[in-house]
């Protein structure tokens, strides 16, 4: 075995891989449970397999087809959406929906059925994805569609890799004149003044998504810069290029693990500030290539080395329309109060369009997506009160961003999930399955995490 860890560097656990290179080939005989792994961009332990085998599908990752007249790309699962971009913008083609990094598999992101800036519009990755097979340890092959075994298509997407292997699956691209999109930013004053232009700019701008000064307090509580777009007509006006996409893949790169002391609430209440005010407090709007637009962070090679060795814990949930006022506020004002100053802060809509995937974790409200240092006893602490607030408000905490969610929390938040077990493949598990299904299991393991990173015996009461 050998040490692996997520895309937030906690928890590190020992596991084996088995590399896959062949989609007609029968899974591997391996002792103890299984799981498919892509690129390893999530956060928690969803793509951990802690005492078992990680399938790395990277080597799945051939086109199989793909009509540059009607945008239906079939391809294996491990191919990155990268990949796809590659061979779909310059024929006029883009991804339907996409998250904020290119470097996800096909498979990742059915299997955690992912989302974008887009969801009032178009929904999630699974609405798009048209059909796909499945392979069960058995060594059965299901081809899964809407109207080809519906169920297995449901518990397939957004069902975290555990109902078998995805070896290929047939994707609907979505249609692009030119590959930049019409960018505007728009300042706002606190959390009221997001709901507002939130809800002016959904009806005309397809892609929306804001970044919010999470240590700001009082009157400017939930202040922030509010980003809409719409990708560009054929003949777009003269509007100034972003220098963001003349300067795009330089090749920054963060060469190694940050010190803590990097990332305190004076460097990241600078940072905010001056962020924040880049804008004058005026609007402003550019054409922006769609890299820097949908994937900032992917120019940045290793970001997530600036949180330091012990890694960090993301906190992404949704609250539904109707307690989304009151429940940001407490969420904010208590990550501002809590002593660790959130890098990335993420706020935006989500619409009513339903996923086809029985566990998906997009729903109809409103997401924040908070970055926390793991500085061990306290960033527990404070993630445990939000996780308590969601519950609270009737919303949802994301999966493949977890890494600590309870077993009482993931009951609350996805009422599916007995139907959905009676899918599971008897090989197939995560740590994350293991860490929040309500049968009777020991608790995880704590290896790896450093003393400094163990939660202290009153929250793992709570779990």
């Amino acid at each position: 075995m050998s040490p692996s860890d997520s895309w937030g560097r906690f928890p590190r656990v020992e596991q084996r891989t088995r590399s896959l290179v062949w989609r007609s080939d029968v899974l591997p005989q391996v002792d103890g449970p299984v799981l498919p792994h892509g690129l390893g961009r999530s956060y928690g332990d969803s793509c951990l397999n802690a005492g078992g085998t990680v399938l790395l599908t990277s080597g799945l990752d051939r086109l199989i087809d793909f009509d540059a007249a009607t945008g239906v790309v079939r391809c294996e699962a491990g191919v990155s959406l990268d990949t796809l971009l590659r061979l779909c913008v310059p024929r006029g083609w883009f991804l339907p929906v996409t998250p904020g990094t290119k470097f996800v598999t096909v498979g990742g992101a059915i299997a955690n059925d992912v989302h974008g800036k887009n969801h009032h519009r178009a929904g999630t990755f699974g609405r798009h994805v048209r059909r796909f097979e499945l392979l069960r340890s058995d060594g059965s092959r299901r081809m899964c569609a809407p109207d080809e075994n519906p169920d297995w298509f449901g518990a397939t997407i957004g069902g975290l890799g555990l109902t078998g292997l995805i070896t290929w699956a047939e994707v609907q691209m979505a249609p692009i004149r030119n590959p930049f999109v019409v960018q505007e930013t728009v300042p706002f004053d606190n959390l009221d003044g997001f709901l507002r232009v939130s809800a002016e700019s959904e009806a005309d701008h397809d892609f929306t998504m804001s970044w919010v000064d999470c240590l700001a307090r009082g009157k400017k509580l939930g202040r922030g810069l509010f980003y809409r777009g719409n990708f560009a007509p054929s003949q777009f006006e003269r509007l100034p290029l972003a220098r963001s996409h003349l300067s795009h893949g330089t090749g920054l790169a963060v060469p190694m693990d940050l010190p803590g002391f990097c990332l305190n609430r004076l460097s990241v209440s600078a940072f905010n500030f001056l962020y924040y005010h880049r804008q004058r407090g005026r609007p402003s709007r550019q054409l922006v290539h769609y890299d820097p637009f949908f994937y900032p962070l992917d120019s940045v090679y290793g970001w997530n080395r600036i949180y330091g060795r012990q890694g960090f814990l993301q906190f992404q949930c949704v609250v539904p329309h109707a307690t989304a006022r009151d429940a940001l506020k407490e969420l904010l004002e208590r990550s501002a109060r809590g002593g660790l100053p959130s890098f990335l802060s993420v706020l935006k809509t989500f619409g009513d369009l339903p996923s086809p995937g029985w566990m998906s974790f997009p729903r109809p409200g409103f997401t924040l997506a908070l970055d926390f240092a793991n500085r061990g006893e306290k960033t527990w602490r404070l993630v445990e009160e939000l996780d308590r607030v969601t519950r609270e408000a009737g919303g949802a905490v994301y999966p493949a961003k977890d890494a600590r969610m309870s077993p009482e929390s993931f009951a609350a938040y996805f009422p599916q999930r007995e139907r959905f077990a009676a899918y599971l493949d008897p090989a197939f598990s995560s740590s994350f399955w293991r860490r929040v299904n309500p049968v009777s299991l020991p608790l995880p393991s704590l290896e790896g995490r450093g003393d400094s990173a163990v939660p202290p015996a009153s929250l793992l009461a709570l779990r």
